[in-house]
């Protein structure tokens, strides 16, 4: 699912912005390119230290959204930068082996945000 220049932009630092709706407004927390780790089977897991209203809008809609991009990979027709907007589901997980991969990785995380995929779009 992930395209090759999809992963290039994740070698490059970056914002990730992440998108949750419960019943109410939209919600956007950010993290860093580097943060995200693509499992075997294309999940994102994403550290989470606070993120508690995006947790709480996942309890009553598990749809999320994220963008992120880098400057530095050539997007369309040699454009300088491309971007993403990831669609799927999310949940955190709070124990696990793949909690505690991303814990030795990341020390500050409370939880981990895993994003099961939909779709992957580029739109640069």
């Amino acid at each position: 699912m992930f395209s090759e220049k999809f992963l290039d932009v994740l070698q490059k630092e970056g914002v990730v912005t992440i998108v949750s709706w419960g019943t109410g407004e939209p919600h956007v927390v950010n993290t860093w390119n580097s943060y995200l780790v693509i499992t075997s089977d294309e999940r994102i897991l994403i550290p989470a230290y606070a993120m508690r209203k995006t947790e709480n809008n996942l309890k009553q809609n598990n749809k999320i959204k994220l963008a992120l991009g880098s400057k530095e990979v050539l997007g369309y027709k040699d454009y300088q930068g491309t971007g993403f907007v990831v669609e799927g589901t999310a949940q955190f997980l709070e124990s696990g082996s793949e909690f505690d991969m991303m814990k030795e990785k990341f020390s500050f995380l409370t939880r981990v945000l895993e994003v099961t995929v939909s779709s992957a779009k580029q739109m640069l």
